[in-house]
């Protein structure tokens, strides 16, 4: 195995990248300016060293806290529960939300034995007795495991009648995923999300 097959290979394991895709990448980057080979080889050397879960939301920071959460501007009173810390950022960026996020660290699903311990849901529960939110949105993603974690989290929440509580509406495929829906898309889900 030469040197090209071992990055392909190493390549492969990254989401979404085929084995064809994989050798086409290492084929661009033996053509690619050594100075940028060594910057992204750097990079990504150091990128676990400087990033970290906030200890707050679980969103990823370099910081103490993350921006969303030292934003002394957003919304307080509104949490929107998402499953991965690029989730936060994808909702971000649709520029409809101003409220805070709760990073569930993935969802439900135990036939991977993936159970309520498993995710973030008892710092969720314990942000939630100790906050003063008025609306909690589960933006979880419209998959059996997402809805497995809402139905979970409605279950622990019915007790707070004070807390209107409310679910993404259509417009997310189901089966889909928060990180490839359009911003379009994100906002009429947002828009029209329903109570749980």
């Amino acid at each position: 195995m030469n040197a090209i097959e071992d990055l392909a290979r190493l390549l492969k394991k990254l989401p979404g990248m085929g084995e064809k895709s994989a050798l086409r990448l290492s084929y661009h980057l033996i053509k690619t300016d050594p100075s940028f080979n060594k910057a992204l080889g750097e990079k990504i050397s150091t990128l676990q060293d400087r990033i970290h879960p906030c200890p707050i939301c679980g969103s990823y920071t370099e910081d103490d806290i993350c921006q969303v959460c030292a934003d002394q501007n957003r919304d307080r009173s509104l949490l929107c529960i998402v499953e991965q810390p690029q989730d936060v950022v994808t909702i971000s960026q649709a520029g409809v939300y101003n409220g805070l996020f709760h990073v569930l660290g993935g969802a439900i699903n135990p036939l991977e034995g993936i159970g309520p311990d498993s995710i973030s849901i008892a710092p969720l529960m314990k942000r939630i007795e100790e906050g003063a939110f008025k609306e909690i949105i589960i933006a979880t993603n419209p998959t059996e495991e997402g809805d497995t974690t809402a139905l979970y989290i409605r279950n622990m929440l019915k007790n707070h009648g004070e807390i209107t509580l409310t679910r993404l509406a259509s417009g997310l495929p189901i089966g889909g995923d928060l990180g490839y829906a359009d911003k379009t898309t994100l906002i009429r889900s947002m828009r029209g999300r329903i109570r749980l």
